[in-house]
């Protein structure tokens, strides 16, 4: 895999890292036509501020930092330190365009994960970007229940230590069953002793979390209606 690192990009204001197969790079770079899928990794608290490094520190960034290949594209950006993911909607969403603009992303072909801070994001863009993503994918994560309908036509990839005393396990598998319940699509992987850390890796490095983002297709784009929009 091939990365690069950008700095304070001008439309976000956030660092960010993409990774690309070596394959790619003429066609990438040429911005010719690809079927190359977007994944969209989200980091947790200790990896936000201005030290890009700190990326590499879990999951995707540091899987390809040790050799792993993949085919996709991937965007890590990195938070401010006075934010967290959830305060930063429209910063994300400007720097994903931009992306997918200059990489020639096909629009069915967008995934999103995150871990911890990171996975508590990706329930948050994915319910204010509700047609938006082909899959969502939160790792240790809590989202609120509330808000669960406006998952209901986006696939939800859960995956939670079941040790978990940072992000509490059933606050995740909560949010699931709220999925569900409103009719959406989601499964619960439950990974058996794990806590935060040692989960998340499990997560990226042992399950099928990343191939399942590879393959998926968004062919739903219907909005879904925020809540109690009929009261705007």
């Amino acid at each position: 895999m091939i990365t690069e690192t950008f700095l304070k990009d001008r439309d976000s204001g956030m660092n960010y890292i993409i990774s690309y197969p070596d394959y790619a790079k003429e066609m990438i770079k040429k911005k010719g036509e690809h079927d190359l899928p977007l994944i969209i990794y989200l980091h947790g608290a200790g990896e936000r501020g201005g030290d890009v490094s700190h990326l590499y520190r879990h999951a995707i960034p540091k899987l390809i930092s040790e050799g792993r290949n993949y085919d996709a594209i991937f965007l890590c950006p990195q938070c401010p330190k006075e934010f967290i993911w959830n305060n930063m909607p429209e910063r994300f969403m400007a720097l994903a365009e931009k992306i997918i603009v200059k990489y020639k992303i096909k629009r069915d072909r967008i995934a999103l994960t995150g871990s911890s801070m990171g996975g508590c994001g990706t329930l948050e863009m994915g319910t204010v970007y509700s047609s938006f993503f082909s899959a969502i994918a939160p790792v240790a994560s809590e989202g609120l229940l509330w808000r669960c309908g406006k998952l209901v036509n986006t696939p939800v990839y859960f995956y939670h230590g079941d040790k978990d005393d940072s992000v509490l396990y059933e606050r995740g598998k909560s949010i699931y069953e709220g999925v569900i319940k409103v009719g959406g699509k989601a499964d619960f992987t439950t990974l058996p002793g794990l806590g935060h850390n040692d989960g998340i890796d499990y997560a990226y490095r042992n399950t099928d979390l990343i191939e399942r983002l590879i393959k998926a297709r968004r062919t739903d784009f219907t909005r879904v209606p925020e809540i109690c929009e009929e009261w705007f």
